[in-house]
């Protein structure tokens, strides 16, 4: 199958700016924010404050500012940390596991 676009991944990433919620899987209700910079049919990319552990799962909420974009509801494993080299802040590469469906 050839791709139309430059990068060879399975999918396309969307480079976006909003902010993100992130919970440690049922294990807390403690809310952090952090910001998404990028997102794609199976990961995404989020500066948080904080380091993350590595393979470790939370429970994410994006709500776009725009009421046209839909949310996402899911559950993600992190799979790259990195500290920001310019800012106080970490890049947390993180694969999505489930999509929860909120209408339900």
């Amino acid at each position: 199958m050839t791709r139309e676009y430059d990068e060879k991944r399975d999918f396309i990433r969307i480079d976006i700016d909003c902010k993100i919620e992130y919970r440690k899987t049922a294990s807390t209700d403690e809310v952090s924010v952090g910001q998404i910079l990028n997102l794609s049919g199976r990961g995404m990319m989020f500066v948080s404050d904080v380091e993350l552990e590595k393979n470790s799962t939370f429970e994410i909420n994006v709500k776009p500012a725009n009421a046209l974009t839909p949310s996402l509801h899911a559950n993600v494993k992190v799979v790259r940390v990195v500290k920001q080299r310019h800012d106080s802040g970490y890049e947390i590469g993180a694969v999505i596991k489930e999509i929860y469906d909120d209408k339900e």
